[in-house]
């Protein structure tokens, strides 16, 4: 049964419909293993042991039938801290919001729970999601998998690391300008990040509604698109016979030449594995997504401070200073700087598709930096703010055009790769993952 800790959720679920695994014992394995976890409570906000009991039980009754509702029936999975949970606390990684009690499910949580997904609890975030790093003094901060010192990624932290150290077989987390793909990378696991707008956020605590996604982390990309069914309620991705002879890719220099050693080596040499694989890999710029970039604090920061202004100001002095911060800076944009920025975005957006209009995806390294020391970040504000920004800077990408993503781990630990496909194209971005999933292994 200690095997089963390790094995990817696609692979439980087999085990399920084949009579070889319980899932009753499959949910006591788990609980048992973040009871028994000594970072435990830096990972999980709260376990949900009652809900996951009688999920599990109703699963282990289907499958008795062959009444299965679908591959991952009976499969257990965390859920970030800011996916609401019918009365149990969602506080978002926050005190501002400590004794939040919803009083029911998020509809993504509500809509994997028909698909028989099991409830294990709520893992640790960044505060109000707002911070790539995963640095959380106020509540806590899941330790590092590779350095237990150094932070883990974020906002979805708790997510990753509730897979990485066999706590969870896979996670739910949200990704606004990169918190599903960072901890991914950091923690060498798969992240998906949804096109906006193709998973609902109905009772998701939001940070900025116009760009908030919901993607899952995983151990394997079939895992990925098994759990992107369960929460749409669809049918998964065929992977079978991916490849990647004949696909087209665009790296774009602007964010790999300068990003620091280790992530730029395990990405090069990703690349070069790519192009023997078969893959047709050009090397360029796109100015449009650099003239974007350059808006992300005035289309970012205005919105999440007016989503929270009034919660922040009542408390301010509850939160870590850097994130109280980082919302207040919203306040120095106007009205016309933001509706100016929007239409610049719009027309970024649509020279970007035309640009890569012939390519299969865009590669670049899911973060330039390796996971920063959490001690250092707490003492030296430079050094946080300089750290928190490159950590996002790739994976903003995405989110600035509009686009769906998946990072890979490169085999280097904490060192991941990112591939960028066009919006609501995450069946073909997820066979593309597949093939060079098998290539990066």
């Amino acid at each position: 049964m200690q095997d089963w800790l390790t094995m990817t959720a696609a692979d439980l679920g087999r085990g399920i419909a084949r009579g070889e695994i319980d899932a009753e014992a499959l949910c006591e394995t788990y609980l048992a293993a973040i009871a028994a976890h000594p970072d435990a409570d830096r990972i999980y906000a709260r376990t949900t042991p009652e809900r996951a009991r009688a999920e599990a039980a109703a699963a282990a009754k289907r499958a008795r039938l062959g009444l299965r509702v679908g591959p991952l029936d009976g499969v257990p999975v965390s859920w970030k801290d800011l996916f609401d949970t019918a009365g149990v606390a969602t506080e978002a990684g926050s005190k501002l919001l400590e004794g939040r009690v919803p009083a029911q499910d998020a509809a993504v949580l509500s809509t994997a729970s028909h698909a028989g997904t099991v409830c294990l609890g709520k893992t640790h975030m960044s505060e109000l999601a707002f911070s790539g790093l995963g640095l959380n003094p106020t509540v806590a901060t899941p330790p590092g998998l590779h350095d237990r010192g150094a932070v883990p990624g974020g906002s979805s932290s708790g997510a990753a690391t509730s897979v990485s150290f066999g706590l969870a077989p896979i996670a739910i987390g949200s990704d606004t300008g990169g918190s599903v793909r960072i901890p991914a990378a950091w923690n060498d696991l798969v992240g998906l990040k949804t096109t906006a707008g193709r998973l609902s956020c109905a009772g998701t605590v939001p940070l900025v509604a116009s760009f908030d996604t919901v993607g899952p982390l995983a151990r394997s990309v079939e895992d990925a698109a098994l759990m992107l069914a369960a929460l749409e309620g669809g049918r998964a991705a065929d992977l079978r016979g991916a490849t990647l002879n004949g696909a087209r890719f665009l790296v774009l220099d602007t964010y790999t030449e300068d990003a620091r050693e280790a992530p730029r080596a395990a990405f090069n040499e990703a690349v070069a594995k790519i192009a023997d694989a078969g893959g047709n890999v050009t090397h360029g710029t796109l100015p449009m997504v650099d003239e974007a970039m350059a808006l992300a604090a005035v289309l970012f920061t205005p919105e999440a401070y007016g989503t929270w202004g009034d919660v922040i100001e009542a408390a301010p002095d509850k939160m870590f200073d850097r994130i109280l911060e980082r919302f207040r800076s919203g306040k120095d944009f106007s009205g016309p700087d933001v509706w100016k920025a929007w239409n610049t975005l719009n027309r970024c957006r649509a020279e970007y598709a035309a640009a890569t209009a012939q390519y299969d995806a865009v590669l670049l390294p899911t973060a330039p930096i390796l996971p920063p020391d959490a001690g250092r970040l707490m003492a030296d504000q430079d050094y946080y703010v300089t750290e928190n920004l490159l950590a996002l800077r790739n994976t903003r990408v995405g989110n600035l055009m509009g686009l769906c993503g998946l990072s890979l781990p490169t085999g280097t630990p904490a060192c991941g790769l990112m591939a960028l496909a066009a919006p609501m194209a995450e069946a073909r971005l997820l066979r593309i993952g597949a093939a060079l999933e098998a290539v990066l292994a």
